[in-house]
């Protein structure tokens, strides 16, 4: 006698008939079956991902980047009612400025120490994509903004119309909500690896940063050399603070703007180069060693012009003519 095939005994349905009543077999899904139906729950809930684990050393950069943008805030609006009895917020005090501006630099390293990591240990996710706008958003967005709208509440001009203080408001406004539509722009059309980062388009948000706060370093300099009774550094001083709502709402601008901007270490650093071109990365060093606020000032100034004198160049150029058909 033949054998009927399991999937016949007893549970083929006619029309208007019942399954048999017999107990259907107990299956234990294997661990394939397991991670099938987790991707299928996942994806019939609107594909959410549930992050369980993060990779320690890339995070960890990042939050430091966030932190010291928090602590740039903070030193910045130090005053002597509210410093306290700490020594260290006592000095801080006095160079408060000062403080934050490299606070800011600070958070610069970190920003680029965590892209390295992630690259270097092959964990590139949008998790720490995600988490790395977030502290730009902080550290090079609200944080020289605010830092610049607090020394020109100080060291700016004290008799001004106050509609003219509204409207210096309004461009620390304007750069914070360029910044954000910088960061959303670029995690929209990020792409993980480095050979999809040898240019940006628009300003990044710490080129912009870092021409904000280097005109900061410069005025503060500036104005301690002012101290010695040197009237032409006092009047420098008094230029840049002037001029430093002009410094932030253009680099506000070019943050959004169509503008490219090469990656310079990718670009220019990496690989075999010239012998000239390491020449010039040592001199650059050594005038960082001697003069680091004005060499700061004036590189990250000349990057966030750079992209806009390169386009007007580019347009002034005179066109080939067009070949007949």
């Amino acid at each position: 006698m033949s054998e009927e095939p399991i999937e016949d005994r007893g549970w083929r349905m006619e029309d208007g008939a019942e399954a048999s009543s017999l107990p259907a077999p107990i299956l234990h899904p294997s661990s394939a079956d397991r991670r099938e139906h987790r991707r299928r729950r996942i994806k019939r809930h609107g594909k959410r991902a549930y992050i369980r684990s993060v990779y320690f050393l890339p995070s960890l950069a990042t939050l430091g980047n966030a932190i010291c943008g928090f602590g740039a805030m903070y030193v910045a609006a130090f005053d002597a009612v509210n410093v306290g009895t700490d020594p260290l917020a006592l000095f801080m005090l006095r160079y408060k400025f000062l403080a934050a501006a490299y606070l800011v630099f600070i958070a610069m390293v970190f920003d680029a120490l965590d892209g390295r990591l992630a690259r270097f240990t092959r964990h590139t996710t949008d998790f720490g994509g995600q988490l790395d706008s977030l502290a730009d958003m902080v550290s090079f967005g609200a944080a020289p903004a605010f830092i610049a709208l607090q020394l020109f509440k100080k060291e700016g001009p004290q008799d001004i119309p106050f509609v003219f203080t509204r409207l210096v408001w309004a461009v620390g406004a304007v750069y914070f909500s360029c910044a954000a539509i910088r960061l959303a722009r670029f995690n929209v059309s990020n792409e993980h690896g480095e050979q999809h980062h040898f240019s940006f388009l628009g300003l990044p948000s710490p080129g912009a940063a870092g021409a904000v706060v280097a005109t900061i370093l410069m005025q503060q300099d500036l104005r301690h050399w002012s101290e010695d009774y040197w009237n032409w550094a006092d009047t420098l001083a008094n230029l840049c603070a002037y001029l430093l709502p002009v410094v932030v709402l253009v680099c506000g601008l070019l943050m959004v703007s169509e503008i490219r901007y090469q990656h310079i270490v990718n670009k220019y650093l990496r690989g075999r180069r010239p012998i000239a071109r390491l020449i010039g990365g040592v001199v650059v060093l050594l005038l960082i060693v001697v003069a680091h606020r004005y060499v700061l000032g004036v590189g990250c100034l000349f990057y966030a012009l750079y992209g806009p004198l390169s386009f007007a160049w580019y347009r002034s150029r005179p066109k080939p003519p067009v070949a007949p058909a």
